[in-house]
């Protein structure tokens, strides 16, 4: 994944990152966190009738230059840029939404990492039950507790990896994959369903999640949930109180 308009070092300020950087686990968890607090999930070009670009220097500009956020594919694009510029080798590879009732096609996009001899989940990119922190591959029937949150890694009927949140109590599916690598260009009948579909949640609603070290706020339509390690509250919006909460939680323009 390359951007011609790429520079590590604008990077690293617009996710407020000025520690250690090599091409170890060290700098992959780091790295991962402060892109996660930092750079939004948000739909909002989907919301104004737009398909998203998977121009490799349209996303840099989007999310470096203008300060905006992304779905899954810009957001871990955006990720993919900073490794291959610090030498970590990646690989793109497609997953399979689970929490649907009905089977859904591969139209979510993860990143494997190598470092230290280890292959890493990462993904910065799914919504409200998506990991906080790099998961390693090999650390399966696991749980993993990442802040408040729980997951797990286990291999379904079909030997694919699937990913597990806890929630409520309860084991829920998030999404499986497997480690066969995919080419950017791959990923472009899947980014065209997601922002045209009438079905897609992109299309349906609003959508904005930004993490934080306190927890996550979750804009959905007009519902704005905040999870933190005491709970959840969550407060219905006017369009007046959408505008707002853009501009001053998300730090977002509003949709046109």
């Amino acid at each position: 994944m390359h951007s011609d308009n790429f520079d590590l070092s604008t990077y690293f300020r617009r996710i407020n990152y000025t520690g250690h950087a090599a091409a170890d686990t060290t700098t992959l968890h780091a790295l991962m966190r402060h892109q996660l607090f930092s750079v939004p999930f948000e739909n909002l070009d989907v919301q104004a009738g737009k398909v998203v670009s998977l121009v490799p220097e349209d996303i840099a500009d989007k999310l470096l230059q203008r300060g905006r956020g992304g779905y899954c594919y810009e957001v871990n694009g955006l990720f993919a840029m900073a490794l291959g510029a610090l030498g970590i080798p990646y690989r793109f590879v497609a997953a399979r939404p689970m929490f649907y009732p009905a089977l859904r096609p591969k139209t979510h996009m993860v990143l494997i990492a190598e470092v230290d001899d280890r292959l890493w989940l990462c993904d910065l990119g799914f919504g409200s039950y998506g990991i906080r922190a790099p998961i390693a591959i090999d650390m399966l029937d696991t749980d993993i507790e990442q802040d408040f949150d729980t997951f797990r890694l286990i291999r379904d009927v079909n030997s694919e990896y699937l990913l597990q949140a806890k929630v409520e109590g309860e084991w829920a599916n998030q999404y499986s994959f497997n480690l066969s690598p995919q080419e950017w260009i791959d990923f472009i009948p899947a980014n065209y369903l997601n922002s045209t579909h009438p079905d897609a949640i992109f299309v349906q609603k609003l959508l904005i999640v930004q993490h934080s070290s306190e927890g996550r706020q979750i804009l959905l339509g007009n519902v704005l949930k905040t999870i933190t390690a005491d709970g959840v509250e969550k407060q219905q919006l006017t369009e007046d109180d959408i505008a707002h909460v853009l501009k001053k939680r998300f730090a977002l323009p509003v949709p046109q």
